[in-house]
């Protein structure tokens, strides 16, 4: 019986991967990008609300790493090819 519940949690799992696997890759990449923004840059002082410590930069670098790869694209020149018609 826990076979079952364990092959049926790693199931959930990679269906979940599969469906949601860019937007999990934006929000690893950008946590790590606002962590090295925070090591390499950031503001020692303590008056920048984002940069002043870790846990911010590293949120704010997973946010804007969700929202990216969910940002408008370009149709696949469908709209150029009914203009020319």
């Amino acid at each position: 019986m826990l076979q079952n519940c364990f092959f049926a949690k790693s199931f959930i799992m990679v269906e979940f991967l599969k469906t949601y696997k860019w937007k999990v890759v934006g929000i690893i990449i950008g946590a790590t990008a606002g962590f090295a923004y925070w090591y390499y840059i950031g503001c020692n002082s303590g008056t920048c609300p984002i940069q002043s410590n870790w846990h911010t930069s590293t949120l704010y670098g997973g946010l804007v790493g969700y929202i990216l790869p969910k940002s408008p694209k370009k149709e696949n020149n469908k709209k150029e090819t009914e203009k020319g018609e």
